[in-house]
């Protein structure tokens, strides 16, 4: 899921679940983890607070998002492209 291209940071793909902000979404990450012990999948969600320059993305839309230098007190992330609309 991430990978790391030579541009910058990691390149991660998510869904946006608040739009509260201009130019600011959060993006939730989901991964899949085997626990420990009894090694049953484990899913695990991370929210990023993520920079929308163009404010291109809505709420349910899946995103490509880029680690870069932090913009903030808590965004360190930049939107780099709008994967699939929301169905909505």
């Amino acid at each position: 899921m991430a990978q790391n291209d030579g541009f910058g940071g990691r390149l991660i793909e998510g869904r946006v679940i608040k739009a509260g902000s201009e130019k600011t979404r959060v993006v939730a990450i989901e991964s899949r983890t085997a626990h420990r012990l009894y090694g049953r999948q484990i899913a695990r969600t991370t929210k990023a607070v993520t920079h929308d320059e163009g404010n291109q993305s809505a709420v349910g839309d899946l995103v490509r998002i880029r680690e870069c230098r932090p913009m903030s007190k808590t965004k360190r992330w930049r939107l780099v492209e709008v994967v699939a609309r929301a169905t909505e």
